[in-house]
């Protein structure tokens, strides 16, 4: 069951392939901000994912996020998440993400709870 109070975490390493040069969000060789995003997004979703039911997903809806610090190639990133509301399908949590050293960023980050298939295929109906 979905309760206030759960908290998820998920972790990677700067690369190459997460940096503001690949992403073409900046041209330098730090964390990017779309991999921050989407490493807070990754936390609550699998924070989640267990208490829902069979052919249940999430989808993020709104990430209102700041960016703190910049982190170099090699260090460790950990996003961190606490469900903070439950409105039928909607959900909130505040995101946190920090780097070996420091906070690199945080804010809050909606999702709803969508039915898989039905999702898929109304999204299909775009290729017509």
């Amino acid at each position: 069951m979905l309760e206030i109070g759960l908290k998820g975490c998920a972790q990677t390493t700067v690369g190459t392939e997460n940096i503001a040069s690949t992403y073409s969000s900046g041209s330098l060789p730090v964390f990017a901000t779309p991999a921050m995003l989407a490493l807070m997004e990754q936390a609550a979703h699998t924070c989640v994912q267990p208490y829902l039911e069979e052919g249940q997903g999430t989808v993020g809806t709104l990430l209102n996020v700041k960016h703190l610090a910049a982190t170099p190639l090699g260090m460790g990133v950990r996003a961190e998440c606490e469900l903070i509301e439950v409105d039928r399908r909607r959900l909130v949590f505040t995101v946190c993400a920090y780097d070996d050293v420091e906070r690199i960023g945080e804010g809050v980050h909606e999702r709803f709870i969508i039915d898989d298939s039905r999702f898929m295929e109304k999204a299909r109906t775009k290729i017509k």
